[in-house]
């Protein structure tokens, strides 16, 4: 039970890395340099970033769960 946490935080990391590299190259591109030096540009896309990070990890435990890989 103790290996729980870095069982979540290790898919988090990654499900966030990926999120950030699939999605920021397009988004600077799409609303241009000068909105996205903004702060609350910024802000916003990492708060969704970090919603959909969590959400996948969940998931991915919940999937885990469902197989019998950990319990919980």
């Amino acid at each position: 039970m103790e290996n729980i946490w870095a069982l979540a935080i290790i898919p988090f990391l990654i499900f966030a890395f990926l999120f950030w590299r699939l999605t920021s190259g397009p988004l600077i591109k799409k609303y241009g340099k000068k909105v996205w030096d903004q702060w609350t540009t910024k802000l916003v896309y990492y708060q969704v970033v970090v919603y959909i990070s969590t959400g996948a990890t969940v998931l991915f435990l919940f999937v885990l769960k469902w197989i019998n890989v950990v319990t919980f």
